[in-house]
């Protein structure tokens, strides 16, 4: 028998996906979580499957080889496609056997338009969530807002008045587009890729950016994440933001709102007072006056919370880095944003994952 006959039988194997992965892989326990949720979720699953027509890929599936884009920080549907086809890990996440056929990404990014359209993300978010409740994970006292910015999938040449027609491109991809002396505000100019996308800047003598504002409400406890939410990116969208994801809050028990010094203005700090929480922000003293005094600085729990505020920064750092979401891959505020509510129910599932490797024997 010749030696390349040999190597090629040696190929064959009679073992599941379910039995290569070890029992102790990291990601056993987020699938456990991921399997519970897409259950509660099934009635709306049903929903969209086509009756008729070309067959669709199931959207329990979809939904996890989309989760799996965002652990593995996979940049395109073409590579997702490519690890799923050999990857034995991911077949087994997904939800595939050693035989079954992947589906072209051009297929995959159809079907995923459907998702786009639809509340699941966010559906997804609140069973997790209410999974961590159920684990005992989450604070109902104590919270901290924060807001970034995640960069639009455009070039600042597509940002032009909005009264002109674009210019023509030639027979070059990437037209000459001179706007040195041009004074470019939102209320005049719109980008014509992305026109929801607003030209911002994070500070003084920063780079102007054509952005996306995402936001979050974690819980102090543990650091998990109770509301996201992807706006505008304008001046007053992360105390605008924060207020509304405080005021949708269950219960209006005494609670504390932890934030930096964006969000020392007397209209915030009036607002989290209107619904009951005491506001833990930072004092932003430089030539102004703060609106945060002596009778809520002066308490333990201000210092206890502007420490515990810094947690944040570890959410927005994995979702920026790990999740992939430094520049959006989508385009519109609604798409953009379900692909950040999804990311955020990704944090989210590694973080009890993490929690609960931590306390088991």
């Amino acid at each position: 028998m010749r030696g390349d006959d040999v190597q090629q039988q040696a190929m064959f194997s009679y073992l599941s996906p379910e039995a290569r992965v070890p029992q102790d892989h990291p990601l056993r326990p987020i699938r456990n979580m991921v399997n519970q949720a897409l259950v509660e979720l099934s009635g709306q699953f049903q929903a969209m499957y086509s009756p008729e027509g070309r067959p669709s890929i199931a959207p329990e599936k979809l939904l996890r080889a989309l989760l799996l884009q965002v652990f593995y920080t996979i940049r395109s549907e073409r590579l997702l496609m490519e690890q799923l086809d050999y990857n034995l890990l991911f077949r087994w996440f997904v939800g595939l056997s050693m035989d079954d056929k992947v589906w072209d990404h051009s297929f995959f990014s159809k079907n995923r338009e459907r998702f786009l359209a639809s509340d699941l993300s966010a559906a997804f978010f609140r069973r997790i969530k209410d999974q961590a409740a159920q684990a005992g994970l989450l604070s109902d006292e104590h919270f901290t807002v924060d807001g970034t910015l995640i960069e639009a999938w455009a070039s600042l040449k597509s940002f032009r008045p909005k009264d002109t027609p674009p210019p023509d491109a030639g027979s070059g991809r990437n037209p000459e587009v001179d706007f040195h002396g041009e004074r470019r505000l939102n209320q005049t100019h719109a980008s014509t890729t992305d026109p929801e996308a607003r030209l911002f800047r994070k500070g003084k003598g920063k780079e102007a950016k054509l952005c996306f504002m995402g936001h979050v409400l974690m819980e102090n406890r543990h650091g998990l994440i109770i509301a996201p939410r992807l706006s505008a990116a304008t001046g007053t969208a992360e105390r605008d933001t924060a207020e509304r994801l405080v005021g949708d809050l269950r219960g209006r028990h005494r609670i504390t709102v932890g934030g930096d010094k964006a969000y020392d203005t007397r209209e915030f700090v009036q607002g989290l007072r209107a619904l009951n929480a005491v506001p833990h922000v930072a004092q932003n003293c430089t030539g102004r006056k703060s609106a945060i005094d002596a009778r809520t600085t002066h308490h333990p729990g201000y210092a206890i919370s502007q420490r515990l505020r810094k947690r944040v920064e570890e959410i927005f750092g994995w979702i920026k880095t790990v999740g992939n979401l430094r520049k959006a891959r989508h385009r519109g505020i609604e798409r953009v944003g379900w692909m950040f509510t999804l990311t955020a129910a990704a944090y989210n599932l590694v973080r009890i994952r993490n929690l609960a490797a931590a306390v088991s024997p």
